[in-house]
């Protein structure tokens, strides 16, 4: 009775670790360039357009304002010498007062430009996102690595991982 209760016991060990093997070999892993499927997206180019255009526009803002700066310190430089000491005060305040707009200016057109990003590409982001979880579940995944520069993944062996790039393309409509 002894011999069949350990007999059994091993039987059913073995049983377990076999299908503890099975189960480990239909792990699927799948890996995917995140960076390059957002920027495969049409919304992509047209954020990105708006972003420039914004760009462009504070820059050309700011190139004038920089412009009529140096025009009024260059002005004051050449009239100081003739300048009373009340006039001079006014004068380098004035400029002083500028400076500080200018400085203020570039600081908000960071700030705008940073929030204009954030509302342009996270929706972006999320619909990429969205797809490549959608496409995790969907096939059985049980990871999916992002390859892009600066992910955190170290290695990977493209002969077992999958690159589910076209399977999240084909999820967005996308060729």
């Amino acid at each position: 009775m002894k011999r069949f209760i350990g007999t059994a016991i091993l039987v059913l060990l073995f049983i377990f670790s076999a299908q503890q093997l099975s189960m480990a070999q239909s792990l699927k892993f799948g890996h995917i360039n995140r960076n390059e499927l957002i920027q495969a997206m049409p919304e992509f180019d047209s954020a990105k357009v708006q972003l420039e255009k914004l760009n462009t526009e504070l820059s050309n803002a700011m190139e004038l304002l920089q412009v009529e700066y140096n025009n009024k310190a260059e002005a004051y430089l050449k009239e100081s010498k003739n300048l009373t000491d009340l006039v001079r005060q006014t004068k380098e305040q004035e400029l002083q007062d500028y400076q500080k707009r200018l400085t203020e200016f570039q600081q908000n057109a960071s700030s705008q430009l940073q929030e204009k990003q954030a509302a342009l590409f996270t929706p972006i982001t999320e619909k990429a996102d969205k797809a490549i979880k959608d496409v995790g579940k969907e096939n059985g995944f049980i990871y999916i690595f992002d390859t892009s520069p600066n992910s955190q993944v170290a290695y990977y062996d493209e002969s077992k991982s999958v690159n589910i790039m076209n399977l999240a393309k084909g999820k967005l409509g996308l060729k």
